[in-house]
């Protein structure tokens, strides 16, 4: 039997939680009010930026970005290969074309080097993916933003307070995009920000996130009287959410802290394993938020990553994989753009051959050791095995 069993993730909520939604689901306003403002203030503040704009979630503020900048039919944006599907499925929602960039063999991200040989004269926006919470090269991709004139939108979705240079990620580009998912590193349940310093494209997307509606609830003279200028949709954030962010914003300094030292500590551990490359969590002037610990298999395929992945899961402790294959191979982008295997030669080794492992504030003490150990045998077992 395991000494522990350690989940990849867990949400981490507490009694402050549970009052601050009790509070108020005991008051008359459920949506539209003055919870939500408070929580985009603060988290505004926190990134360094002007402007704040709770979404339903990361993927809508995602789609708010690229929508309110009006990007449509025609219209390419560079996406890197190795992230979530939300991000090129917010390019898809425009009815644009995502074009994608393989990404960096030592960070994950989209690689500044491969972005200038995709920009086209219908490219609008180039979307970069801060890799786990690691912030991309962004001197050199902004400086291709300003010699094509383009726009940069950052999904930061794991990357909450991490930095290049002085700046944290959500204020590196023209908007940045967060999410607030129950294990990410602070949550609303469900939920997003976009963060901006433009003042007319955060009401632009304040806006289309509430159906277009010229008026906000607040800001109405006469209730239920409004006009709708624009197109929008219907992904506000609801007041039950927004307090339990606010509560979670009151505790993300410890919790960051304990990631960025129990990745630390993991690493080390894992420094041992020959068969096990790890990302330096802090690389020229990016320094990561440490979402969660990527270990990489070795690229010629000796070690089967679900077979190492399996022994670890019968052994407690959880895993997950950052990404199951890069987007471009997914079913739907394959079959409609015509991509085939080998394009992303770096994105298709690493979503075939990385295990991410946790690092949350929900671990155990010695939880590094337990890992590396049940890794080492793992890796015994499965040389046996083959």
């Amino acid at each position: 039997m395991p000494a522990h069993k350690i989940p990849f993730g867990q949400p981490l909520l507490d009694q402050d939680e549970i009052d601050a939604v009790t509070k108020v689901l005991g008051g008359p306003i459920l949506a539209h009010g003055s919870v939500c403002l408070e929580f985009e203030e603060a988290f505004a503040k926190r990134v360094g930026v002007k402007h704040a704009v709770s979404v339903s979630s990361g993927t809508a503020g995602l789609h708010l970005s690229l929508f309110a900048n009006h990007v449509g039919s025609g219209d390419e944006v560079i996406v890197p290969a190795m992230t979530h599907v939300a991000t090129a499925h917010a390019v898809e929602y425009c009815s644009a074309k995502p074009v994608f960039v393989d990404v960096d063999p030592k960070s994950g991200n989209i690689s500044s080097e491969l972005i200038p040989d995709q920009i086209t004269k219908n490219t609008k926006c180039i979307m970069v993916v801060h890799f786990l919470g690691l912030p991309c090269d962004m001197d050199k991709i902004k400086a291709e933003s300003d010699r094509y004139k383009l726009f940069i939108v950052e999904d930061a979705a794991l990357a909450v307070d991490a930095l290049y240079g002085t700046q944290k990620a959500g204020s590196l580009g023209k908007l940045g995009c967060f999410s607030f998912y129950p294990i990410k590193h602070m949550t609303t349940i469900e939920g997003g920000m976009v963060t901006t310093d433009d003042h007319n494209l955060a009401e632009s997307i304040r806006k289309r996130k509430a159906f277009g509606y010229d008026h906000s609830h607040q800001m109405r003279k006469k209730p239920g009287i409004y006009d709708v200028p624009v197109l929008g949709y219907n992904y506000r954030m609801n007041e039950v959410e927004a307090a339990v962010g606010l509560c979670q914003l009151t505790k993300l300094d410890s919790r960051l802290a304990i990631r960025k030292q129990n990745y630390s500590a993991l690493k080390n551990a894992l420094s041992e394993i020959d068969e096990i490359t790890v990302f330096d969590p802090i690389q020229g002037k990016a320094q990561s938020s440490c979402y969660c610990l990527n270990a990489v298999l070795p690229q010629n395929g000796n070690l089967n990553r679900d077979d190492i992945a399996a022994e670890l899961n019968a052994q407690g402790v959880g895993t997950s994989v950052h990404y199951p294959g890069p987007v471009p191979m997914m079913t739907y982008y394959k079959d409609k753009y015509g991509y085939k295997s080998g394009q992303f030669p770096v994105a298709e080794w690493l979503s075939a051959q990385t295990i991410s492992l946790p690092v949350a504030p929900h671990v155990p003490n010695g939880f590094e050791i337990q890992i590396a150990d049940t890794i080492k045998g793992a890796i015994h077992k499965v040389r046996k095995k083959n």
